[in-house]
């Protein structure tokens, strides 16, 4: 058994180690704070006509946003995020997507204004993404995060939706987006679906004032067979576009992961109206068009490792059955699966020789997807 003057002196040992320990994890503490980024100036928020369709026409207005780092370590850097057309995009800084940290761990940077504002610390071997749907999370290089609106009144964008279909939950796409390289105002209330569970697109409004539609997956598929029934399109306008398309909305400028099957005309009479296409488009590998009799058809796609299997078949038929219209195989460029989902949008292509008309409608029965 221990005597008393030897509990004493490990009673006093062990009190002293333990004052030691929490010394030196304040101290540790005070010198390595969590990090942390703040702001402390915001330029406002950006107004601008929701309706305005060409890239060229945008005004792009610039501010500045201030803020603080704290905890940072040597050679990390601010990435300034702007949030405009249901997206985020980079603020550069004299053509560099990053922005110094001074010994105070003060910032600054100029910015396009926009609707809200990110601001990530990170590591100097951290690449930010040019565009994305999504932020990215801390890890990987991002040390931390933080998002203010912009000052005074922001633009008023229609409330989110969420519906099912075919079995599966989709959310529908809302405010101004870039698509094609046209502008459209995108408004929930132009998609739903019927008391048979088909799914209807609208383009509504009027010229000059156009409303468009699109809904994407809330998850991710990869690999497999993307199943398509569509009704007869023959009847939209040329300048009308309807693609069903896999997209990655926090993949990089260089791979967004997209595979479409577009319809329309594209603003001219004269154009083939069905696309398949493995982006960039651009590459005459990468894209076959034809023209398709009215009528319903069944669009499908295969995607496997290093292949993509395009089909148009007519009618509402599973493999196997119904006439093939056209099949195509691509073997290059095709991407691999990472964070891409389904996206179904019709939109306007303001890019075209015939300017839209009139309120353009598309049903699709059902989508099916196949591992």
């Amino acid at each position: 058994m221990m005597s008393r003057r030897h509990l004493i002196a490990h009673t006093t040992t062990l009190s002293a180690l333990l004052a030691y320990f929490v010394l030196t994890g304040c101290r540790s503490s005070s010198k390595n704070p969590v990090p942390t980024v703040a702001f402390s100036k915001v330029p406002a928020a950006y107004q601008e006509d929701p309706y305005k369709t060409d890239i060229f026409e945008r005004d792009y207005k610039t501010g500045t946003i201030e803020g603080r780092a704290i905890g940072t370590r040597p050679a990390q850097r601010i990435v300034v995020y702007a949030k405009t057309d249901g997206r985020w995009g980079v603020c550069r800084q004299s053509d560099q997507p990053f922005t110094n940290i001074e010994t105070d761990g003060k910032w600054k940077a100029a910015v396009h204004l926009g609707i809200e504002y990110a601001a990530l610390l990170v590591d100097p071997t951290y690449s930010p993404p040019e565009q994305t749907e999504s932020l990215p999370v801390i890890g990987n290089g991002v040390v931390a995060l933080a998002v203010v609106n912009g000052e005074g009144p922001a633009p008023v964008l229609p409330p989110p939706k969420t519906l099912d279909f075919s079995g599966y939950e989709w959310t529908a796409s809302s405010g101004p987006i870039f698509h094609a390289g046209s502008r459209n105002f995108f408004d929930p209330a132009n998609v739903w679906t019927d008391e048979k569970g088909a799914l209807h697109l609208r383009i509504s409004g009027s010229p000059g004032k156009w409303n468009a539609a699109e809904l994407k997956l809330t998850r991710s598929l990869g690999y497999g067979t993307y199943r398509f029934q569509v009704r007869d399109t023959s009847h939209l306008e040329p300048s009308a576009v309807l693609t069903l398309v896999t997209w990655d909305g926090a993949g990089t400028e260089s791979n967004r992961r997209e595979l479409d099957v577009e319809f329309g005309h594209w603003g001219y009479l004269d154009n083939d109206d069905v696309h398949y296409v493995v982006q960039p488009y651009y590459v005459p590998a990468n894209i076959v068009t034809f023209r398709a009799p009215p009528g319903a058809y069944t669009h499908s796609f295969r995607w496997e490792p290093g292949q993509v299997t395009f089909a148009t078949v007519a009618g509402s038929s599973k493999a196997g059955g119904g006439r093939v219209i056209n099949q195509h195989v691509f073997t290059s460029g095709v991407p691999s699966p990472e964070s891409e989902s389904v996206r179904i949008a019709l939109y306007v292509f303001h890019q075209g020789h015939i300017p839209l008309k009139s309120e353009n409608e598309v049903i699709i029965d059902k989508f099916e997807y196949l591992p």
